[in-house]
């Protein structure tokens, strides 16, 4: 059982791993002995973000533009000009859109729409022969997708892009499980409620107090909050759980 929550030595890919929840969970994997890529389109702070995490563990930059297939794919082949398989896989690249309704932009349903649903199909489509074959007997290779607690209710900002966005990512982790399971991959999704990020630092600077009283917990995530249910879906204790979208929110979806 000393093992049980145990990922080192696996190796894993982590989208949007420069800031906010994936460089949360990045530094988790890290420092429980995970080999980590990260992902992000700005080469320069990729490369200045893996060096940091280096520090505490093994972590390699791939910089990538996920917001095409193109792009997807060429990461997708960069993993595997690496590795000949992986362990797990962190679909966390993503992006946020608020405008009042009626200045509500169309450009901004086809960015979130590409970047935070259509590059976690794309990507876990093209990375499946690498996740094939890290999948052992009890031991499945693993895609965490992150989606959003707005994703399962009526978001008090107007982000509508955002959170049909986001509910739509839960409903494809759910189909993706349903798909990989016979291949030996789990896939479940994660629903983060508010942590200090550069997604949430404005509504944060604005709301905190508001949010804090209205969360169950009475308090904002903390980086050990993301890294644990990360690692948690990553090692054997999680082996079992596929199809799931997990809200990591000081229990606010309770109260909505």
């Amino acid at each position: 059982m000393k093992d049980l929550f145990s990922i080192e030595g696996k190796i894993a890919l982590v989208t949007g791993g420069t800031r906010g929840i994936g460089r949360m969970i990045a530094r988790g994997y890290v420092e429980a002995g995970a080999r980590v890529y990260i992902s992000a389109r700005n080469s320069e702070v990729c490369q200045e973000v893996a060096a940091e995490l280096s520090r505490g563990g093994s972590c390699v930059a791939l910089p990538a533009d996920l917001s095409t297939e193109a792009g997807a794919v060429h990461l997708a082949d960069e993993i595997a000009s690496r590795e000949p398989a992986l362990h797990v896989l962190v679909n966390n690249a993503g992006a946020n859109w608020g405008a009042p309704l009626a200045e509500y932009p169309d450009a901004a349903w086809d960015k979130l729409l590409a970047l935070n649903v259509k590059a976690v199909f794309h990507l876990t489509r093209a990375l499946l022969p690498r996740l094939e074959e890290a999948t052992r007997p009890g031991d499945p290779a693993r895609v965490i997708n992150i989606g959003s607690i707005d994703g399962f209710h009526v978001p008090a900002l107007e982000t509508y892009a955002y959170s049909t966005s986001k509910a739509a990512v839960h409903h494809l982790t759910r189909v993706l499980a349903k798909q990989l399971a016979p291949r030996g991959i789990t896939v479940n999704a994660v629903a983060p409620g508010p942590f200090e990020s550069k997604m949430m630092a404005a509504t944060l600077d604005r709301f905190r107090d508001v949010i804090v009283d209205s969360c169950p917990l009475s308090r904002i995530g903390e980086p050990e909050d993301m890294a644990g249910i990360a690692i948690y879906l990553a090692s054997r204790a999680g082996a079992y759980v596929t199809g799931a979208v997990i809200p990591v929110d000081g229990g606010i979806s309770t109260t909505l």
